[in-house]
């Protein structure tokens, strides 16, 4: 089962740090994957989810482990020119990632392949003991 920290968030929302680089590195080095929000603006390529906040390079966005979030076209067409791990997604019931992940929307039916994106603690711990590829949460750190 994967666990994906959304924007980095393992214990909880915390709004001040997600989609920071370094705060992504402590979830990876925890052993979690992340989820990151990745703007394109100007030729430089950023994080942050409501717009361009960290500036960071595309090795960066190459690192193992990160699940890219396009949030432009032009974002997520340099991501697939370089091979980065990505998606781009709103309210579709599914989308499928750069390496062939299923990101389902909540509530839609799932496979093996899928990941779902989850809401609460205990929807975290429940979906974490599916038959599923795995769980986005900013609540992974509590899951056993």
């Amino acid at each position: 089962m994967l666990l994906i920290a959304h924007r980095g968030n393992t214990l909880g929302p915390n709004r001040a740090r997600e989609n920071d680089p370094s705060y992504i590195k402590e979830a990876l080095t925890l052993g979690f994957d992340a989820e990151i929000d990745v703007w394109y603006r100007d030729n430089q390529l950023y994080l942050g989810h409501d717009g361009s906040m960290h500036k960071v390079d595309i090795e960066f966005l190459k690192t193992p482990g990160l699940w890219c979030h396009a949030k432009s076209l032009d974002a997520l067409n340099i991501m697939l020119e370089n091979d980065v791990h990505c998606f781009w997604h709103q309210t579709d019931d599914f989308t499928l990632t750069s390496k062939g992940y299923v990101w389902t929307y909540p509530g839609k039916p799932v496979n093996n392949k899928s990941v779902i994106v989850c809401h609460s603690i205990e929807e975290t711990q429940e979906t974490a003991a599916s038959d599923i590829a795995g769980v986005c949460s900013d609540y992974v750190g509590f899951v056993e």
